[in-house]
């Protein structure tokens, strides 16, 4: 992971917060590269490796299968951490397809997290320990419902696990961690099991 630090006039440029949001929509990010807003920083997340993408894929697909009328499933969509001030770009992000269409098509700005039904995240080797502590606790904040964590690196073994819901003080009430090789129930509105034992490790 590349860290690309930005600066900030509080006095000119209103809350630093503004100033990154500017910053981040005119960032010229090379393809395959994902630009986030965490701690005050811009911070460029490089291409992941093929199976993470495969375990994307294969999550994507499962999912379309029992999609619920207007829902979407999107790819490298920014979505804004209001209470803690943050843009991730998760690697999918469940959400209502009306909200998507009703966005500024003059702007790139990040969709609400509080809007997202369901967010995936795959860890990468470089940003494990972010996708287990900084965004679990910022999808928490942001009252996002469900949060799949699939931990390719996790100490225990290769994990899935389901975080259920979110607290005002950035925890899940719920988690279902499940071993690779064993399935994971997603409830309602997705009423699905997702095998893992077809995810690369």
């Amino acid at each position: 992971m590349t860290a690309a630090m930005v600066g900030n006039d509080r006095t000119s440029e209103g809350r630093p917060w503004d100033y990154l949001l500017r910053t981040w929509r005119e960032l010229d990010v090379p393809e395959g590269w994902r630009a986030e807003i965490d701690e005050e920083r811009i911070v460029l997340l490089p291409p992941p490796h093929a199976h993470h993408n495969g375990i994307a894929e294969m999550v994507q697909h499962r999912l379309y299968r029992v999609l619920p009328e207007g829902l979407g499933i999107y790819q490298t969509l920014g979505i804004h951490v209001a209470p803690l001030d943050r843009l991730y770009v998760p690697d999918l992000v469940i959400m209502e397809r009306e909200l998507i269409m009703a966005a500024d098509p003059e702007t790139s700005d990040p969709m609400d997290a509080a809007e997202a039904q369901l967010i995936v995240e795959v860890t990468s080797k470089g940003n494990a320990r972010d996708d287990r502590t900084k965004k679990y606790r910022a999808y928490a904040r942001a009252g996002v419902p469900m949060y799949l964590l699939i931990d390719r690196f996790d100490t225990r073994g290769a994990m899935a696990t389901l975080f259920t819901e979110p607290n005002e003080d950035g925890t899940y009430k719920h988690s279902d961690p499940v071993p690779f090789g064993k399935p994971l129930v997603l409830p309602e509105p997705f009423g699905t099991t997702l095998l893992t034992d077809e995810f690369p490790v």
